[in-house]
């Protein structure tokens, strides 16, 4: 399943990812912190999509109450609610 999301409240405007079998690949940000971005995509490619949302929730940047992080957490949980549905 392809997954586009619009973050709120971060630098980044853009996530998309796939979930293929319960886990995440291809997941790519626009916007915001470049060098940070691109590695939490390679950090959580080929991990189990439930277990990283998990992980993720409440990561929050500076002293905002979310992050590009939390952000992709609240994104995946998200797809996978919607893939329950």
């Amino acid at each position: 399943m392809h997954c586009e999301f619009n973050p709120k409240g971060v630098c980044s405007v853009h996530i998309s990812f796939d979930i293929e079998d319960g886990l995440l690949r291809n997941v790519k940000y626009t916007g915001g912190c470049d060098g940070n971005l691109k590695a939490i995509s390679k950090l959580v490619e080929g991990r189990n999509a439930a277990e990283v949302a998990k992980l993720l929730e409440g990561n929050t940047c500076g002293w905002k109450p979310t992050s590009c992080a939390d952000q992709l957490s609240k994104a995946i949980t998200g797809a996978l609610s919607s893939a329950d549905a």
